[in-house]
Order: C-alpha cells, then sequence, then structure tokens
C-alpha cells in the first residue's frame, strides 16, 4: 500500500502500527474531537426514513440555512459533495482564464488533481521567503509583486486560513489584491474555527466582486468529514453554470439533514471555540519544549511542525511504539521530510502526543548522529 496523499489514512497507518484502525490514535486528520454534535447524529437518524426518496434537487432547507447563517439569499449558496467537488468545478472556470491560475505554495495538494484535470498547469507563488524555521517565518512579501501586475488574464486560488502552515490572511491585506484577478477563489475550508470576531471570512464580499467565489467544508469543524457536505457561495449565474456540469443530486438526503442542523447548532460551535483556544495553546507550547522541533504557531485545529530528523522516520515510530498517526508533509512538495503536520485534539490526547514524542525524538537524534 502506497504512502497515503491525504491525512486520515487509517488502514495505511494501521498496518503500520500492526492494529487495528480502531486502536489508533490519529492526529494526521484535521478533524475537531468534540463531534460530531448530537444534533447531527439525531438529524441523521430522523431522516432515514427519506433514504427511500430522491433528494431535493434544490436543496431548498439546506440552501435556506446556510443562507441565514451568513445573512445571504438562497440563490447565492450550492451545496456540494464535500468542498473537493466544488473545488473541481471552480478549476474548472479558473482553467478557461487565458493567464492560468496562481497559488501560494506550499498548498493543499487537491488543487493540483482540480486544476490538471481541466489542462490547467497551476503558477507557484512561495508563500514563505523562508523555509528555515530558525531564520524566522516570513509572510510579508508575497503579494507586494502581484499589488504591481496587471492580473485581470490570471486566477488566484487561496486558502485562508491557509494549508498547512495555520496562517491567517487580513481581509485588510486581500482586499487591494482580489479585484486585480479574473476570478478568484478563496477555500475558507477551516475558516469555522475561528470565532465571528476573529474571522477573516470574505463572503461578505462576494456580492460586490463579481470575481470571488468563496468555498467552504461542513466536515472538518463538525467531526463528520464521512458525510462529505461543503458549499460554495457565489453569483447565482456562476452557480447555476456548475449545476449543469455536475451530477444530479450531488447530495444525499441524510448528509442534507446533518447540514441544517449542524450549522445552526450555535452551542456546538461555542463550545468548540472555547476548546481550541487552551488545546491549541498548550500543544504548541509543548512542541515548543521538545529539542529538534520548531512548530509554527496557528490560528486553528493545526500546527505545521519543522523537526531536524526525517518525519517519516518519526512518523513510523509512533505508529509502531505508541499507535499515534501524524502528518508526513511529502506531498506538500516545498516540505518534504523535514516536516510534518498535526491535528489540535483534546487536552489529553495532545498530551499523550507529547509524552511520546519525548520517548522515541531522543532514539531518532542518536540514529541520526550515526
Amino acid at each position: 500500500m502506497s504512502r497515503p496523499v491525504h491525512g486520515g489514512n487509517l488502514a495505511w497507518a494501521a498496518r503500520l502500527a500492526r492494529c487495528a484502525p480502531a486502536e489508533l490514535l490519529d492526529f494526521s486528520a484535521s478533524i475537531s474531537p468534540l463531534g460530531p454534535p448530537c444534533s447531527v447524529s439525531e438529524a441523521i437518524r430522523a431522516a432515514f426514513s427519506s433514504v427511500v426518496a430522491y433528494p431535493d434537487p434544490d436543496y431548498g432547507e439546506l440552501r435556506e440555512a446556510i443562507a441565514h447563517h451568513h445573512q445571504l439569499s438562497p440563490d447565492w449558496v450550492l451545496p456540494g459533495n464535500g468542498a473537493a467537488e466544488l473545488l473541481t468545478w471552480a478549476a474548472r472556470d479558473l482553467a478557461e482564464l487565458p493567464g492560468g491560475c496562481l497559488r501560494l505554495t506550499p498548498t493543499f495538494s487537491d488543487y493540483d488533481r482540480a486544476l490538471r484535470a481541466f489542462g490547467c498547469e497551476p503558477i507557484d507563488l512561495p508563500l514563505l521567503d523562508s523555509l528555515d524555521p530558525q531564520q524566522g517565518w516570513n509572510f510579508d512579501s508575497w503579494e507586494k509583486s502581484l499589488l504591481q501586475t496587471d492580473l485581470n488574464r490570471y486566477g488566484l486560488l487561496l486558502n485562508n486560513p491557509h494549508n498547512p502552515t495555520g496562517a491567517l490572511f487580513a481581509k485588510s491585506r486581500l482586499r487591494p489584491l482580489l479585484p486585480k484577478f479574473g476570478l478568484v477563489v478563496v477555500d475558507e475550508a477551516f475558516m469555522d474555527f475561528l470565532p465571528p470576531a476573529r474571522s477573516q471570512s470574505v463572503i461578505d464580499w462576494v456580492s460586490e466582486l463579481p470575481n470571488l467565489v468563496v468555498i467552504r467544508s461542513l466536515t472538518k469543524f463538525y467531526s463528520m468529514p464521512g458525510v462529505r457536505l461543503g458549499y460554495v457561495i457565489a453569483r447565482p449565474e456562476t452557480l447555476q453554470r456548475w449545476q449543469t456540469w455536475r451530477d444530479p443530486w450531488a447530495v444525499n438526503v441524510l448528509a442534507a439533514a446533518a447540514g441544517v442542523a449542524a450549522i445552526q447548532d450555535t452551542d456546538f460551535q461555542q463550545r468548540t471555540w472555547d476548546w481550541l483556544t487552551a488545546a491549541n495553546t498548550q500543544l504548541y507550547e509543548g512542541l515548543t519544549q521538545l529539542p529538534g522541533l520548531s512548530p509554527l504557531p496557528g490560528c486553528v485545529n493545526f500546527l505545521l511542525v519543522a523537526c531536524e530528523g526525517s518525519a517519516t522516520a518519526l512518523q513510523t515510530e509512533l505508529l509502531q511504539r505508541h499507535q499515534i498517526y501524524i502528518r508526513d508533509c511529502m506531498s506538500f512538495a516545498e516540505l518534504g521530510d523535514r516536516y510534518f503536520r498535526i491535528a489540535v485534539k483534546t487536552t489529553d490526547d495532545n498530551q499523550r502526543l507529547l509524552d511520546a514524542l519525548a520517548n522515541v525524538l531522543p532514539d531518532l537524534e542518536v540514529a541520526h548522529a550515526y
């Protein structure tokens, strides 16, 4: 079985760990440990009798719930089979631009899949001036040259908060840049993890910027990746065009019911924000105390960590000795085998990872010395 491109491949990890998938402590997938919320489980059970009928092709109730959440008209909302499906249709639009599509690197590997499916070779724009954490992380200059360039022939595919670094781009920084492009697709898959007072979502600009499309995921924040549910906010004519491209009934009735319940669950949302503040701090500070590791501060539910030795060797040791699964960064070409990414979990699970790292790292340092 080949090395996985994404995190969360429990079958692959369990083979290395020589245990059952359920015995693994999975830090490789950036999914909240608090869910799914009870409201989602109850909604799925209540909707089960509906599986004998086709879904509402307009997804009226789900679109209404999402639109109400963002204070929009439902005509500006389109649910999808996960954010991945919607990124596919965004890539089709981006591929039609004569200049091509820029993306910040390192970046989510599925962007390659989506763009190249339509013959679009992405143009890489390095986010970091330096990938050496000892020299300091610098996110300050990536957009400066763009502000001086005519970009109307180009598209921009941007994720905010950024994956895999966890950086958050301020709206004030993005505003002068976005109108310059022929099309801008902002992937806000992790934006839900920021409470409203800290959010930098650009959804409220979609009505005034005709070139702007925003994609959201409902699976990470609400801990239901197996449900496959996301949505896009864009101009109605854009969504009508996408609808003609895709299969009918892209979202099943159980996923639609789960989405309505999730986005209305304000108690769960607040509980998640409260958990993340303390858990992120605990994990980040614990990592800074371990020799050979340099975590990058992150604003959401994952951390990118530089390590002096091999990240894949560390991954293997953690699996085989502690049944703990971290994500290597081999699928991020700019990062390679000196970085790993970990989800933020409960404080107990975070401590279990920190203890396992403290146990494994000295042995890897000795092996590296030889």
